[in-house]
């Protein structure tokens, strides 16, 4: 055995782990990366790069797992399932679907290390679908609702004195059969819709703290005025706690996890806020991603009692007016009008669905992005792990973050007839006129606005944002102007595109048309910005690459090879320049990669590029600088 696979056993051994044999399920195509899986340690990184402490302990590897009725109140295991992929992902080397009338158990034991002593141990979760319950040495802990944000329970009060602890979860998903918000995932995957996602599929992490611990952070830069303004919250602070913010000298690439030491700026926090001063300011941008290190600490009679490490950048989102005589509005970064480019970035993943089966594999479709021209992502109707989020910062990629949708209109008969009666609207795309609202009840409404919530607050510091989208072509569509004032009280410091694809109402900053497969922007508001939300969909199906065999489709038909994909792309950026000239302000084109059945990605859906990367490239930075 070599030495670092035996380093890796006693560790695993160590935290409670399992060394039992696992291969992934299934025969469909994987990615390269799906060799790589450590079955005693996936996803080995530190999950919270905002907010990094140097103590904690991963729980991702072999659990115990099995599906029982949805009321069963045990289960005896069924085997071994591979935390934090989905249930019925391949990597999670089980492949199976659960549904509304079955639960989903997980069960791992795991030892708290002797030197947390002192210490409270906080049990975090990065997401979890859709509704748990979580048990530690046979007591109850909690119950969390919501498939896309992260959640925690301090857990101090349940652990032994020493020796294994038991952690059991147990998880409720009806997927597009009940309320939740839940995306592309469908009972019966077919067309648009995909396979769904089922329990844990982010990292599972345990991590030490003080009584008295940091438990949020919160910042708003402001390059008008050259500050930073701080909000901090503090658990179990005590009269005379010091509480610090430093702002370190970053830079391209900046990782909180090996901070610089020199201070840019420092100040003290009183009654949770600060304000900083920005000297000599750098902003962040595509072509610049700089980024400044954060460094927070709480002292108690001269003594840290606990200090955070994170990052953050000097950045601004507007609308600003062009120099045309028609004097449209445009969005702008940094005070400057910039033509925002990107794809339509579903997110998944052939062998994890919605979990990417390493890190690396993570960040090569951002990279990826940026190699091809990009300067943004739509991520669509998907929220990602903190860390995807994270590479975007780094390399300088500017998102358009989708909320998960509801419902839809399409009144497919694989739900219940009571769900799709209440999920069934009209879509009206290219007129303000005709759209109706979906039907649902105030139970949806409520959830709708309590997940939204907790998204905007867990993700909105991450400085690649720009623009926040509540809802995608009237799936799930409500009140929107209520939606819109309530998207901006969560967070006014970005643009709200209030609609993707319609139905407008005519009260956030964006109106957003989609058209496939050409470009075409078929309604124009010019008090809003304008942009094309969707459009393209070139499909070219590559044998060895595909999901399935057969029903294989792409927005604009199918292609024979990359060149023909590339030729009908080209001229597709002619059309969109036209666009520009009278008004578009930025433009989506789906999409990253194929999805399943969809073949119109520019990747396989195992990540293999169709086309000239270079040229691409070209062609995307062109349609960019057409807006002067």
């Amino acid at each position: 055995m070599k030495k670092t696979t035996f380093i890796v056993s006693c560790l695993a051994m160590a935290m409670g782990l399992k060394a039992a044999p696992w291969s992934p399920a299934g025969n469909n195509i994987k990615t390269k990366w799906a060799a790589q899986v450590n079955s005693a340690l996936p996803l080995p990184e530190y999950p919270r790069p905002q907010m990094v402490r140097a103590d904690w302990q991963n729980l991702n590897g072999l659990w115990n797992y099995a599906i029982t009725d949805a009321n069963a109140t045990d289960f005896s295991s069924e085997g071994d399932i591979l935390v934090p992929f989905c249930v019925e992902s391949s990597l999670s080397g089980v492949g199976k679907f659960v549904g509304k009338q079955k639960a989903l158990w997980y069960e791992r034991t795991f030892v708290v290390p002797k030197n947390w002593k002192g210490k409270n141990v906080i049990l975090h979760f990065g997401a979890v679908d859709w509704q748990s319950d979580v048990w530690v040495n046979g007591q109850k802990v909690g119950n969390h609702t919501g498939g896309y944000t992260p959640f925690s329970y301090d857990i101090t009060q349940y652990l032994k004195k020493s020796g294994k602890q038991t952690l059991r979860v147990r998880v409720w998903d009806a997927t597009d059969n009940s309320f939740q918000p839940r995306g592309k995932q469908s009972g019966v995957s077919s067309g648009i819709w995909y396979t769904p996602v089922t329990g844990i599929w982010q990292t599972v992490w345990l991590e030490p703290v003080a009584p008295t611990h940091i438990e949020n952070y919160y910042i708003v830069s402001n390059i008008d005025e050259k500050k930073m303004s701080i909000s901090v919250d503090v658990q179990g602070a005590q009269a005379g706690d010091d509480v610090k913010v430093e702002i370190l000298d970053g830079g391209i690439g900046y990782n909180p996890e090996k901070p610089s030491q020199k201070v840019v700026a420092k100040e003290t926090v009183a009654n949770g806020k600060a304000e900083v001063s920005i000297a000599d300011m750098k902003t962040w941008s595509p072509d610049s991603p700089y980024l400044y290190g954060v460094k927070l600490t709480v002292t108690r009679k001269g003594k840290i009692i606990d200090e955070v490490q994170g990052y953050t950048a000097m950045r601004k989102v507007s609308m600003k007016r062009d120099e045309s005589p028609n004097k449209y509005r445009r969005l702008a970064l940094n005070n400057e009008i910039l033509f925002q480019f990107g794809p339509l970035d579903q997110g998944w993943w052939p062998d994890g669905l919605y979990t990417a089966p390493t890190d690396e594999a993570l960040r090569f479709d951002v990279q990826k992005t940026k190699d091809w021209g990009f300067n943004m992502i739509r991520k669509h109707i998907k929220i990602e792990p903190a860390r995807w989020y994270f590479h975007c910062d780094q390399l300088g990629m500017m998102v358009w973050q989708d909320m998960p949708c509801i419902a839809d209109h399409s009144g497919r008969n694989t739900r219940d007839e009571d769900i799709m009666k209440i999920s069934r609207n009209k879509w009206s795309r290219d007129s303000f006129l005709g759209g109706t609202d979906c039907p649902i009840p105030q139970q949806w409404k409520d959830n709708y606005y309590k997940e939204w919530k907790e998204i905007i607050a867990a993700i909105k510091n991450f400085q690649c944002i720009v623009v926040w989208v509540p809802f995608n072509e009237a799936w799930g569509q409500f009140d929107t102007p209520e939606v819109v004032k309530f998207t901006r009280k969560q967070d006014d410091t970005r643009l709200i595109n209030e609609s993707s694809g319609g139905n407008f109402s005519l009260c956030g900053d964006i109106i957003d048309m989609h058209h496939y497969p050409c470009p075409a922007m078929n309604a124009f508001e010019s008090k809003f910005i304008n942009v094309l939300g969707e459009y393209g969909g070139i499909g070219l199906p590559v044998q060895g690459h595909l999901w399935q065999q057969d029903k294989n489709w792409g927005y604009g038909g199918v292609k024979q090879n990359g060149q023909e994909v590339l030729d009908q792309y080209a001229n597709f950026a002619d059309m969109l320049k036209v666009f520009v000239g009278t008004g578009c302000s930025a433009a989506v084109y789906t999409q990253t990669t194929d999805v399943e059945i969809e073949v119109n990605g520019i990747m396989t859906y195992d990540r293999i590029v169709k086309v000239n990367e270079r040229r691409l490239a070209e062609i995307n930075k062109g349609v960019i600088a057409s807006l002067k």
